[in-house]
């Protein structure tokens, strides 16, 4: 299936541009013995930069949060391995990350700029074990190797 949409930005009279974008998602679906399909396994969204796919676990995740028009906007790069059997994706507003004993989980904003600082998947923190929560004062992700707070616009890196 592919779904075509386009939007123009002169209607934003805030805007100084005068783009017009075109994405493009085609998905792939995983047929069962019986002839049905189990729903979509792959997207590939039609970027500056050509087509991008996004798939699997990450695919699950990026819907959770309303794929391209969520927060996490498009896909800036391709599926990448990560140590350990894991696996990463960028997008315009975060990563979704991924590995088979954590699960796959959004990191974003200040909480992600300290992850990445702290060596991302790869580093003291290892994997993301959550999606970002609500705290009081802000926000907080945790991670195989402890937590990251963001409170009242301080961030706060605490290993277990």
């Amino acid at each position: 299936m592919t779904l075509f949409t386009a939007g123009c930005d002169k209607d934003n009279k805030d805007s100084k541009s005068d783009t017009t974008s075109t994405v493009v998602v085609t998905t792939t679906e995983q047929p069962t013995t019986g002839g049905e399909t189990t729903g979509a396994t792959e997207t590939k969204i039609a970027t500056r930069d050509g087509e991008i796919a996004v798939g699997g676990t990450v695919l699950a995740k990026y819907n959770e949060f309303k794929g391209e028009a969520g927060p996490l906007g498009a896909p800036t790069g391709p599926e990448q391995d990560t140590p350990g059997g894991g696996i990463s994706q960028e997008f315009a507003g975060g990563a979704i990350c991924s590995s088979p004993t954590t699960g796959t989980h959004v990191v974003w904003g200040e909480i992600r700029k300290a992850w990445d600082e702290n060596g991302g998947p790869g580093g003291k923190l290892g994997y993301p074990t959550s999606d970002e929560t609500d705290i009081p004062g802000g926000k907080q992700s945790e991670f195989t190797g402890g937590n990251i707070t963001w409170v009242n616009g301080q961030t706060s890196v605490n290993e277990k």
